[in-house]
């Protein structure tokens, strides 16, 4: 089967490999990839939001399969088009991705169905903010409601801090909309439940806990993730259970009742307070770095199990995990996420022998004459998996400091919570 991956991140680096592993695979297509993805597929440098020359492509390299894997070509309805161009493709449609496209979409459903979520108020105009100050304790999160790339959401100690930040949500900071949710603030844990889903029933697909915020404890402004860990050892069998009745369930059947069933991976990222889970967001594929910590502990055939969910037959599928714990680092290019610069020579990349247990999963590189270079703000995942996470992050530790990349930083705490726990 040739297979089509649509994404050029560590996400997208992840899924390559797996599908690689399967006997199903004989031949993989990356739009565009990273100079990760070409050691198990060729790449084409393509706009994955020009949906006509994706088409083209994808009719010509005689693809049997596509695999989406970033967010923006699923809110913009990629799905829709290939379905409708007779294309076998894995993600939910254009109305199921506004779960993600929008904040107000999801949270509206929460109303609706009573979700447990955040006391919230969507706003279109400066007079509306004020008035949710009004009756609302500090700090209050401000959310963008369109695709902000990790960076759309801001959590404000006072209140003229809320007005600014609303007012350039308003003006147009952020292409995707010109709306806001504002939100109360949770205090708690953050989790990421992930699940495959067939227009029928849906299956688990691990937990994680990432690592937003660019610096140690937690601190600085949010990035698309610094780091990951899975499982999540905040989600028990008692937790899971209240996230499907409570959370899952009712969002499933919210989608089905308007005829566009969830079909694809289904990120839920959750608050845990006092044992009861929270929805803070919906994410409409796999997340990144979550994907790059999930997918190794994954033992079932990736290929089969994205088959059965395209043919409604998740319900006969078993998902196989193994027991290890796996973790990832991102290094960054130094400026991240503020501004970067890019093209810088990675020179020991290629020099790197990785063991069984470790891998160096690509996200903003790309390769040229041979060597390979920057071209992102998060630009390799250093993963390895075993027994126990102080273990495994030291030996992330070590392969960073033989990368020995000069223009990039790294979180050294990823996982200090855990960490701290499994200590004790």
């Amino acid at each position: 089967m040739n297979i089509g991956i649509i994404g050029s991140g560590g996400r997208e680096h992840a899924i390559c490999k797996k599908i690689f592993e399967s006997k199903s695979t004989e031949k993989i297509i990356c739009f565009p990839g990273n100079a990760g993805t070409l050691e198990f597929a060729t790449n084409i440098n393509v706009d994955i939001l020009n949906f006509k020359k994706l088409l083209n492509l994808i009719k010509s390299n005689k693809i049997d399969l596509v695999i989406v894997g970033p967010e923006e070509p699923l809110v913009k309805g990629l799905v829709d088009f290939l379905k409708k161009n007779k294309i076998k493709v894995f993600g939910p449609n254009r109305y199921a991705s506004q779960l993600e496209g929008s904040k107000a979409f999801m949270k509206k459903i929460c109303e609706r169905y009573s979700i447990p979520t955040a006391k919230f108020k969507i706003c279109s105009n400066k007079h509306q903010v004020i008035k949710f100050l009004k009756n609302s304790k500090l700090p209050i999160v401000v959310k963008a409601d369109g695709l902000a790339a990790g960076k759309g959401v801001t959590i404000c100690r006072k209140k003229d801090q809320v007005i600014k930040v609303s007012t350039q949500i308003f003006n147009g900071k952020f292409k995707s909309s010109k709306k806001l949710i504002l939100e109360e603030f949770l205090e708690g844990e953050e989790a990421s439940y992930f699940l495959i889903v067939d227009n029928n029933t849906y299956k688990f697909f691990g937990t994680a806990q990432d690592h937003k915020r660019v610096r140690e404890k937690d601190k600085g402004p949010n990035t698309g993730g610094m780091g990951a860990y899975s499982p999540a050892p905040v989600i028990n069998k008692s937790i899971e259970k209240k996230i499907i009745n409570r959370i899952v369930r009712p969002t499933l059947k919210a989608l089905k009742k308007t005829n566009n069933p969830f079909n694809g991976f289904l990120y839920v990222g959750l608050m845990i307070k006092n044992g009861n889970p929270f929805l803070i967001e919906y994410n409409i594929r796999m997340g990144d770095p979550e994907c790059q910590v999930i997918l190794p502990r994954l033992r079932t055939d990736l290929v089969k199990i994205i088959e059965n969910s395209i043919l409604n037959k998740l319900s006969k599928t078993k998902i196989k995990w193994t027991k290890d714990k796996s973790m990832t680092v991102v290094l960054c290019s130094k400026g991240y996420p503020g501004n970067y610069k890019k093209n810088k020579l990675i020179k020991n990349i290629n020099k790197i022998n990785v063991s069984k247990n470790e891998y160096i999963y690509h996200a903003g590189t790309k390769a040229e004459n041979g060597k390979i270079y920057s071209s992102g703000g998060r630009v390799l995942n250093i993963t390895a998996f075993g027994k126990k996470f102080l273990t495994i992050r030291n030996k992330i530790e070590k392969l960073i400091k033989r990368i020995n990349w000069k223009h990039g930083f790294y979180r050294k705490d990823i996982g200090w919570k855990v960490i701290n726990n499994e200590n004790n």
